[in-house]
This record gives structure tokens, sequence and C-alpha cells, in this order.
């Protein structure tokens, strides 16, 4: 498994990426598997053998080229045919490098694989399988190599989970963006006279820049506001959250929040956009509305839905044995389609980035 330089697998707060990642490295050596990640930085803590490019995490050069490009060039040097029988790539530059290599490779695309990043991803060398993370991301850009799709999950085993529904405040639980919609979840709320928490990312510019100009002029007593919180702070938001509101305005690809919240018991409100229908169950762990206008009574109703539904809905279809499972699959037709010769060994050793 390789993943980008930026962030520890798993991750102390913000990295949806990272924390899918960690849950299938763990699935993978639970189901026998000899896995090596390679990521940057000291801390790992999965299951797999760990090797780090580099000494340090490189998040406060997130967004530049460089140091993931450097990152793929140590990970493509360390990788041999007799070590491995694929790699799985988790970065965004990986395709397009990943061809160099003797051992086959399937990317996950975790990104909205249209303008620039589609461009990128066109270029893909054509010995390289790419996977998606639900079939609206796939049907965005159909002409991709794709060899399949595969769900994100989540790791279960230490997630509390609520026995009636909440009372609390709506929560919104994103980076401070636009496409996250904070300013619609705002006006929801107040429409719909509940009291909201923003729990938001806010730590690049971009995201600082648009919380000052947008964001905090709206800001009022309905509103409590949590920057940068850690994992054990988002489970506790939302165990006492009545929902999660997801008024998104982009095609989000997948939305693991959306997961997250109903493996606690709470039910999501979302706008119909990209994966949200393949992810909620409207009328069941949540609902899923076609307009803003229609937000205000989704989350007045909200509360009349069952966590239990919730909790077994991800137990399901989001596990992190069933995403470990699905993905296997892929590792073998993606292999059995390049004339691998059977009769290998019963067990393969995995890299992921």
């Amino acid at each position: 498994m390789v993943v980008p330089p930026w962030l520890s697998v798993p991750p102390p707060g913000y990295g949806g990426l990272e924390q899918v990642v960690a849950g299938l490295v763990d699935a993978l050596v639970d189901h026998g598997h000899a896995v090596t990640l390679f990521g940057a930085g000291p801390q790992h803590g999965t299951a797999a053998d760990y090797v780090a490019t580099c000494r340090d995490l490189q998040y406060d050069r997130l967004g530049e080229s460089l140091p993931e490009l450097a990152h793929l060039a140590q990970v493509n040097h360390l990788i041999e045919p007799a070590d491995f029988d694929i790699v799985h790539d988790h970065t965004t530059i990986g395709p397009m490098v990943a061809g160099r290599r003797a051992v086959p490779t399937v990317a996950t695309v975790h990104g909205n694989p249209v303008g620039e990043y589609g461009t990128v991803l066109s270029d893909t060398d054509r010995g390289v399988g790419l996977i998606a993370i639900s079939h609206a991301q796939r049907r965005a850009n159909p002409g991709l190599p794709w060899v399949g799709t595969v769900h994100n999950a989540l790791p279960l085993r230490d997630v509390p989970r609520k026995r009636v529904a909440g009372r609390g405040p709506v929560l919104w639980l994103a980076r401070f963006s636009p496409d996250k919609g904070p300013d619609l979840a705002i006006r929801a709320c107040r429409a719909a006279g509940l009291p909201l928490t923003l729990a938001g990312k806010c730590n690049e510019p971009a995201e600082r820049r648009y919380f000052e100009q947008v964001v905090e002029p709206m800001l009022g007593d309905d509103v409590t506001l949590v920057l940068n919180a850690d994992r054990e702070a988002t489970l506790r938001l939302l165990l006492d959250a009545r929902c999660l509101i997801m008024p998104i305005q982009w095609a989000e690809p997948f939305g693991m929040v959306m997961v997250e919240a109903m493996a606690t018991g709470t039910p999501v409100v979302a706008l119909r956009r990209g994966a949200v229908p393949e992810l909620v169950r409207s009328g069941l762990t949540g609902l899923v509305c076609d307009r803003p206008e229609d937000l205000p009574a989704a989350l007045r109703d909200a509360d009349h839905l069952d966590p239990a539904d919730c909790v077994a809905h991800v137990a399901q279809n989001f596990s992190v044995d069933r995403m470990a499972w699905d993905y296997e699959s892929v590792y073998r037709s993606f292999l059995a389609s390049r004339a691998v010769p059977a009769g290998g060994r019963a067990t393969a050793r995995v890299a992921v980035r």
C-alpha cells in the first residue's frame, strides 16, 4: 500500500483517505495477506510492515507536486517483483508514474475525476487499473481505465453508538469550502428553528479565507463553532447530534463523514449530489433532498429515524471486511487480465499507496 506523504495512517484528525487505508490494511492482514505500507514520517498504527520514504510528514507542503513525486520515486526504487504481487496506489500523481514499475498496479481514485484531475487521470498508463470509490464517481468520467468500484469503509470496532435518537444540535462536519455548503447549513437550521454546530477543518489559506469572508459574518448565538476537531471530539459531536447535514454543492465522489455519522446511529440529511444516494437510504438512514428549500423540513423530521437502522446499514454495506473482500476480488481479476500465471502463492504480498 502506498499513501501520499501528507498525513499519518491512521490520521489523528482530518484525513478520510488515510482512515480508509488504515482499515483496509488491517483487514487485508487479518485475511492472511502480507502487506507493506509505504508512507512518510515516523508514525503508523496499522498491522502492516511500514516503510517511510522520508523522516517527516510533508503536510506543510500539501498542494505542491515535488514532495509527492519524490515520495513516488523512492517507492518505485523500493518495489521489486520478487517482493510484491501487486501495488495499490492511493496518491494523486501515482497513476501517471506507476507504469514504470515491473509490479502490476491498481490505483484508487479518491477525488472527482473531471477537470484538471480528469486530464491527469486520462494520461494513466494503460497497464494501470483505476478503482472508483462510487458508481457516481465512475459515471462522471466513464472513459478512464476503470477496473472496479469499491466503496470506502470504516473500522467499526471502536465506534460508539447511541441507542435513541439524538436531541442535540444539527451537526455540519467538513472542511470550510463553498463545495461543502456551510452557509446553506446555517440558513437551513435557522429556517427549521434548530441549533447548529459547525465543526470544520480550517487550517489552509483557502479555508481560512472562505471562513472569514463568508461564514464568520453569518454566525450567531444559534451556531456553535468547533475548529479542527480531532477524531475523539468528532465522535462526541456525532453522538450528540440529532442529525448530520450535508448540503454539498458538488459531485462528492464519496463522503466518508456520512458513513461515520450513520455508524454512530446519527442519520444524514443531505442534498442529492454525487454519491449521496449510494450511501444514504432515504427514509431509513437519512433524508435526501432535491433542493436546499427542502432541508429545513427534513432536519425537523430526522429525529423520527431509528439509530439502529443507521448502524445496521453501515455494518452491512460499509465494513472494512467487506471493503477488503471487494478489493481482493479486484486484485485477482486485474492480475488475471494481465495473464499472471495461475498457481502462485496462496497469499499475496500487497503494497498499497
